[in-house]
């Protein structure tokens, strides 16, 4: 293993606004043997993810941020090449925390910590286990059933509809029948969610000043019951004036407000009175905290994949060069589906 180079990607300094090509550095060291206990992991594909901007910022929140210098932390799939614990094999296919690099030496007191499983791809693809059956899929599946709690004949409102966790929410949310309303940007995104995904209406916020409050008063009038938010700012405020009696508001991410300037901060809902009114409940989703229970998220989404109630959608870039770019497609919208940095083929 010695013989191997590892690409990897670091993070040089920390970025005021949008993270560009100067805030990482690019390096290559030798590829180690495992020891007593730990696993070498070859790194297939990479899951790129909004919530990557904020693990850059030196501040309090769910998870650490990235140190200065250290590998960029990133969840994908892989392959185990070298082993010398019993619970892998050579040759398993694994889901963890493998970060922006191209293989990933694990010890053995770090194997839980960075969620190191065996996965089965007879159940899905290397992008469906980034998306429907990975975090984004485990963040919407909790977020709606155990946060939204919906009931049959509800409206839910899903933004980022075309997106990876917004994709699954919309759908699921239809399988237990409800009727549900995305918001997109664009035209053909819109027209995706509605035609392949089976949404009720898509609203595009792209479509002009004034388009998200004129879609949800066309498309919600008797208010809306569920609202998975992936991107806060302006359309949460227009959302929440919309609110249903005992509405349920689910904060997944505020996307929209990610790249401000660090002396700009996120702005908060100016309707927050609408919660007062209507009885309504504003919670966080935070995935990491249903870990436990994965593997029935998992099992149900895999059935709905194999029957063909569900669809997985992914956006696939290739090469682990192009991370900086890649990661700020999201920033700009450019990503269809799920976005996924292909390092290796399997």
């Amino acid at each position: 293993m010695t013989a191997l180079v590892n690409h990897q990607v670091r993070l040089a300094k920390r970025p005021d606004a949008a993270a560009t090509r100067e805030h990482w550095n690019f390096t290559t060291e030798p590829v180690g043997e495992p020891v007593d206990g730990g696993v070498l992991v070859k790194t297939l594909s990479l899951s790129l993810d909004p919530a990557m901007r904020g693990w850059l910022n030196d501040a309090r929140s769910y998870i650490p941020p990235v140190a200065i210098g250290e590998v960029m932390r990133a969840g994908g799939i892989g392959r185990v090449v070298a082993s010398k614990n019993p619970a892998f094999a050579v040759g398993d296919a694994v889901y963890g925390t493998l970060g922006v690099q191209e293989y990933m030496l694990i010890a053995q007191a770090d194997i839980k910590r960075n969620g190191l499983v065996k996965i089965d791809l007879r159940a899905g693809s290397i992008g469906q286990w980034l998306n429907v059956l990975g975090m984004p899929g485990m963040t919407g599946y909790f977020g709606l059933m155990d946060v939204g709690q919906p009931k049959e004949g509800e409206t839910v409102v899903v933004s980022g509809a075309a997106g990876a966790v917004g994709q699954t929410v919309g759908q699921l949310a239809k399988i237990k029948g409800c009727r549900v309303v995305g918001i997109a940007g664009g035209a053909a995104k819109c027209k995706w969610v509605v035609d392949e995904l089976g949404f009720d209406a898509c609203i595009d916020y792209k479509a002009g000043e004034g388009a998200v409050r004129a879609g949800l008063k066309e498309h919600c009038p008797k208010g809306v019951d569920i609202y998975f938010d992936n991107v806060g700012g302006e359309i949460l405020d227009a959302v929440l004036a919309k609110l249903a009696r005992k509405a349920r508001v689910i904060i997944c991410g505020a996307i929209s407000q990610y790249n401000n300037a660090n002396s700009m901060p996120a702005a908060g809902p100016r309707n927050y009175l609408s919660l007062l009114v209507n009885r309504a409940r504003m919670e966080g989703i935070v995935v990491f905290d249903y870990a436990d229970r994965y593997p029935i998220a998992i099992k149900e989404l895999a059935g709905y994949l194999k029957d063909g109630r569900m669809k997985s959608k992914e956006d696939v870039v290739k090469g682990i060069d192009t991370f900086p770019e890649s990661l700020n497609k999201l920033f700009a919208g450019e990503n269809f589906g799920k976005l996924v940095l292909e390092v290796a083929t399997d």
